[in-house]
Order: C-alpha cells, then structure tokens, then sequence
C-alpha cells in the first residue's frame, strides 16, 4: 500500500467545517491511481477558531484517511525535528510539504529556511531511505501583496526551493518541486487572502497530483472535473 504523508502549515490542517486539499486530493486519487494508498501521520485534527487550538474534528466530509503531519503556525523549523520519527512510526513512503510561509514570516529569513529544508530532507531519509518528496513552494499570499520586503523573501526563498529540490534530487529518493496554479488568485481561491477556499483546495491538490503523475506516472492528471466549483 503507498502511504502518503502531507506535511504542511495552516494551509494543509485547515479550520473546522473545511474539505481541505487533503481531502481533494483524495477523492482525485481514488478515481486516478490503481493501486490501494492512503495518508499517514501523527494527527488527524483540524485547527478550531473557537479555540485556536488543534482539537476539531469537523471536517465538511469526514470520510477519508484524515492522518497528516501540519499545524496551525508551524513551518519547515518546526517539522524538520519531527519529520524522522514521523516518517519511521507511519512508514511513509511520499511527502507531499506545503510550508515555508510561517518560516519567513515569524522566524527565519531565506536562506535560514532552504537551510531547514535540507535538515527536514536529510531526517526524512535517514528514517526511510528511499522516501519520495513533494515540495510545494510557496504560494501567493495577501502579506506577500502588501509587504514588499517579505514579498522578496518569499520570491527568494522559492529560487533557494527550486536550486534545493534539484540538488538533492536523487534516482533512489527523488525530491519533485510541485508548480503552483498559475492561475491561483488570492482574491477567488482564499477566504482571507491566504487560506484557501474550496477552488483554492482543488489547486492545491492539482499541484501535487500533477507532479506525481508527471514526474512519477502516479495517479492521473488532475482533470477539470475535479477542480469543481467550490464543492
């Protein structure tokens, strides 16, 4: 069976009443890939407004693997001391990581954080050799918009990504860099210019799905009728 892990910040554990791109990505798989998979992880939760903390439960539809390893304000510092024992306890066989937004906003600069990038690569491999990861740079975001220092951090550290992935590319554990939708808006596809809305999930999910089936023949093109309109 292949055991996916998704690793992410806000974006991947998403708020109470949400799909999330997790569960996008699943129902896309079901039809498009032959062979049994499901999501692995330590956590199955989302994030609770109510609480701010990680302790809902209420997924739009709750039916389907819920494993990930993401937090609410965690990012590439915080994972990379958690990814080996994750990946060893839940026998990962694909990553599929969505961070660095938290990093640059609160903690690290740039190059601090393509630095972490290889910590979580080499941990990840030291637990399972052979893993498979997915890198999605960061993608647009409203502080990113406004803020123009941050704006060229983000733009910075999404060259220091792409250099990162190819570097440590390899035959036996390949690093894929997925590509954002070029048509992601933050306008249409988030609630409040970062977190994404339900046609923001189906992009998120398309650009993991569309790596893996370009780079690996995995699944199947993420094909406009998954995409939706929101539902």
């Amino acid at each position: 069976m292949l055991r996916l892990m998704p690793v992410g910040d806000s974006m991947t554990i998403g708020s109470a009443g949400e799909h999330t791109w997790r569960y996008r990505l699943w129902q896309h798989l079901c039809g498009a890939y032959g062979g049994p998979f499901t999501f692995v992880g330590p956590r199955e939760a989302l994030r609770d407004p109510a609480t701010d903390e990680p302790t809902s439960y209420a997924y739009a539809d709750p039916d389907f693997p819920r494993a990930h390893l993401a937090g609410w304000g965690e990012g590439w510092c915080h994972m990379a001391p958690l990814i080996g024992e994750a990946v060893r306890t839940f026998r990962a066989d694909v990553l599929l990581v969505s961070l660095g937004l938290i990093d640059l906003g609160f903690y690290t600069n740039a190059e601090q954080t393509a630095a972490n990038v290889r910590t979580f690569v080499d941990e990840a491999r030291a637990a399972r050799p052979g893993i498979r990861m997915v890198l999605l740079p960061v993608i647009p975001n409203i502080r990113a918009q406004q803020d123009a220092p941050f704006a060229a951090q983000v733009t910075e550290f999404n060259e220091r990504l792409a250099k990162t992935a190819a570097d440590l590319d390899t035959p036996a554990s390949p690093v894929l860099l997925a590509t954002p939708a070029p048509s992601y808006d933050i306008h249409t596809d988030t609630y409040d210019g970062t977190h994404p809305n339900a046609s923001g999930e189906h992009k998120l999910a398309a650009s993991f799905a569309d790596a893996m089936w370009q780079s690996w023949d995995l699944g199947g093109p993420y094909e406009v009728r998954d995409r939706g309109n929101g539902r």
